[in-house]
């Protein structure tokens, strides 16, 4: 069975981006981006809410291309590249495009789907409702959650209260330069 991760970078406070969605207050490193490329290694698909699709997507689809890419930019886009993409979406249409598919109904059940097929692990990055969604029916096997030093006192939360329950179990942990801190909970 393929095991599902999540990736998110959070603010001390929780929130995944400020009020509007904004990111600005993440100070992301190639230290960082370097980090979660090796993360990549084991999975070949990204699970990815519209909103989360529609920041990464246009970016990670090129970002190869860019003069001068850094060693992390280069290997996370081409990973991208490469990865199947499954979006969660009531409002996308379904796009035509290549290792791209749209799910809008039934989703615990269509992910429970793909999670129990061939392949390697599933990523999710970000995406609090997605996030949401699947903790709901205990889907998520692995968190890889990127504190922040930085309070942004109201915005998007990655966790809101459920009447779900779920003992996590701490396993490693990584310091970064920029203050940054990432923990490994399973």
């Amino acid at each position: 069975m393929r095991k599902i991760t999540l990736i998110a970078h959070i603010s001390l406070d929780g929130f995944v981006a400020g009020e509007h969605g904004e990111l600005d207050g993440f100070d992301a490193s190639e230290e960082n981006l370097q980090f979660v490329t090796s993360l990549t290694e084991n999975a070949d698909t990204a699970l990815l809410g519209r909103k989360s699709y529609g920041m990464m997507d246009p970016y990670w689809s090129t970002a190869k291309d860019i003069p001068n890419a850094t060693e992390g930019t280069l290997a996370y886009s081409i990973w991208y590249g490469n990865a199947k993409k499954v979006v969660i979406s009531k409002t996308l249409a379904a796009e035509k495009k290549e290792n791209t598919m749209i799910i809008s109904d039934t989703v615990n059940e269509e992910i429970a789907k793909i999670k129990n097929g061939q392949g390697k692990d599933i990523l999710i990055f970000g995406s609090p409702s997605i996030t949401q969604l699947l903790l709901s029916s205990a889907l998520i096997d692995d968190y890889w959650i990127f504190i922040n030093p930085v309070l942004f006192g109201k915005g998007i939360p990655l966790f809101v209260p459920s009447s779900n329950k779920a003992n996590l179990k701490l396993i490693a942990t990584k310091q970064f330069a920029n203050g940054e801190l990432a923990m490994h909970f399973v």
